[in-house]
């Protein structure tokens, strides 16, 4: 129309191109995809544009005019909103622009929408003459956000199993004793998986034994300790514990499986399962298997309280898988724990009992390595020779195994054999020892202390004759509260290299009435992430507070006041002379 307009007629010249441009704008707002729909200040409809009219399927014609809020505006059932819960008419009061997510509108069809929109205030000179809205259906991408979001949610929760599995694996091997095992377990089960987690076990004798149950407040002593002998067949009896003690597959059973538990327990220990479930009102319990079917150590239960969030079938796989674990651990628990017995019984056997040379008195004590470790070689050995000395000895073989304990016995012999009827210093036996170790025992290296007392063992006066093998040195405590380490006397470990063919350093000392000597073994002062000068330490500033204290009170306190976390085993010889 631009170029009709009549060049000098001003009038005609501005109103056809603005004609036109009302035309235009006119032609963008009804091929606009987005819905567009123009309100009064009362918010009744004015206008809307071929878009709005699809997205709620309605004619132009039947909205021009009509209260938008009444017309479209429901909530999330499909019923009416109050006027003052609107945030468009909120908006259009005042004047301002505003934006939702979320808001539903009824389609002429009665369907719900779910709808994106954005308002502005139309002004004029100021006044506020409406609103223009802008609005898009989101309903379809709700349920893409939803689908999304379930996605992310199964993600997360497999993930949050696996780690679970992961975690349970982890912590429990790392310790080889059968309590703290299943301790660990149950804090890692309750309460990121149950309410309630019950361990029962077999023992070698035929019966069950419910040995841990740990709940929302920890452990549950109360509710365990039952003992029941398992039934030879469980063909009739229904109880989900003792079908799986015999074999059978992972049980889950929720409220709605009353009906198959309703019937009397069929042995004493579904009695006490029962008894076990109706205490913690279970709504939901799984029960698995310890092991595999072959070896079967026992049965996991786990156990939820909330109805409204029962197990499932993929918590019962979890919770199989977890069972198969545990019950490896339970059983190389088991097999450690009976070799660890056998080992400890023979080192203790090994060691000879104390003399009692007269007014002498002498305590010792062998302390195996904490759980998860193997006895080592630590020994001590207290003996009178041919012609009445005392002979102390304190060594440690290298190793922590069964070679190693059976290596202190074989120096433990030869030591005894050589000191008998010697009369030289102590070095020379000890250099002895070590020319015959590597021909008659199997042991690669060693530290020792060999020390000999010698003085009436009544009267004195007492003086101490040692030499030491690459060992920590003895302590002596003295009645007027000194503590001073026998550093002198050090030669090289048994075992090492040959050095310049002289003979082993030795070294003397006076001890006075009633002063006590330690000997021990590296175990008593190093701790890992310490240092030895820090043990050494420790062990002074205790030894000092207790030595005035009877003499097997001290050894017994010493091993009770060390630091957590050796991962050694322990020898302690101790000699307290007679006061006159």
């Amino acid at each position: 129309m631009v170029e009709n307009a009549v060049p000098g007629a001003g009038g005609e010249e501005r109103s056809r191109p603005a004609a036109a441009e009302s035309g235009f704008w006119r032609q963008v707002v009804e091929q606009l995809s987005t819905a567009l729909m123009v309100l009064d200040p009362a918010g009744r409809i004015l206008a809307v544009n071929p878009a709005a009219e699809r997205l709620l399927g309605r004619a132009a014609t039947a909205m021009r005019g009509k209260d938008a809020h009444e017309l479209l505006h429901r909530n999330t059932d499909g019923g009416a909103l109050l006027r003052e819960q609107c945030p468009l008419l909120q908006s259009l009061a005042e004047g301002a622009a505003a934006r939702g997510e979320g808001d539903r509108y009824l389609r002429g069809d009665g369907r719900l929408v779910a709808i994106s929109w954005s308002a502005s205030p139309l002004t004029d000179g100021g006044s506020c003459k409406g609103m223009a809205v802008l609005f898009t259906d989101i309903t379809g991408d709700r349920s893409a956000r939803r689908e999304r979001a379930a996605y992310t949610s199964a993600l997360e929760d497999l993930t949050e199993r696996l780690t679970l599995v992961a975690e349970i694996t982890d912590v429990l091997g790392q310790t080889l004793e059968t309590d703290e095992a299943l301790a660990r377990l149950g804090r890692l089960l309750v309460p990121r998986l149950a309410d309630w987690a019950a361990v029962d076990l077999r023992t070698g004798s035929g019966q069950v034994h419910r040995v841990a149950v740990t709940g929302p407040a920890g452990r549950a002593a109360g509710l365990e300790g039952g003992r029941e002998r398992l039934p030879e067949t469980g063909e009739e009896d229904h109880s989900p514990l003792v079908q799986v003690l015999n074999g059978g597959d992972p049980v889950l059973r929720n409220e709605q499986d009353e009906a198959e538990t309703a019937a009397p327990p069929g042995s004493p220990l579904a009695a006490v399962h029962s008894d076990f479930l109706r205490t913690v009102r279970a709504t939901s319990a799984i029960t698995v298997p310890l092991g595999a079917r072959r070896q079967i150590t026992g049965a996991l239960t786990l156990v939820r309280t909330d109805p409204a969030h029962p197990f499932d079938a993929e918590n019962l796989e979890v919770v199989s898988d977890i069972g198969r674990r545990v019950g490896l651990v339970i059983d190389n628990a088991r097999r450690f724990g009976r070799q660890r017995a056998v080992a400890e019984a023979m080192q203790r056997n090994l060691l000879a009992p104390l003399p009692r040379p007269g007014r002498l008195r002498l305590a010792a004590r062998y302390q195996p390595a904490p759980a998860g470790s193997q006895v080592g070689g630590d020994w001590y050995d207290a003996f009178e020779l041919k012609d009445g000395t005392l002979a102390l000895v304190i060594g440690d073989v290298v190793g922590h195994d069964l070679t190693a304990a059976a290596g202190m016995a074989q120096l433990h012999g030869i030591l005894r054999s050589l000191a008998w009827d010697h009369t030289g210093p102590p070095g020379s036996v000890v250099d002895r020892l070590d020319d015959a170790m590597p021909a008659i025992t199997t042991v690669p290296m060693a530290t020792l202390v060999l020390a000999l007392l010698e003085g009436h063992s009544h009267t004195g006066p007492w003086t101490l004759r040692w030499t030491s093998a690459g060992h920590p040195p003895p302590l002596l405590l003295t009645q007027d509260r000194q503590a001073q380490y026998l550093e002198a006397g050090q030669g090289l470990v048994l075992g090492a290299p040959p050095g310049t063919g002289e003979g082993r350093p030795n070294a003397t000392q006076s001890l006075p009435p009633g002063s006590t000597l330690l000997l021990y073994t590296d175990g008593l002062i190093e701790i890992p992430g310490s240092d030895l000068g820090t043990g050494l330490d420790r062990l002074r500033r205790h030894a000092l507070t207790l030595a005035h204290v009877p003499l097997d009170t001290l050894c017994d306190q010493l091993l009770a006041r060390m630091p957590p976390g050796s991962t050694d085993d322990v020898a302690l010889l101790a000699l307290r002379l007679p006061t006159p």
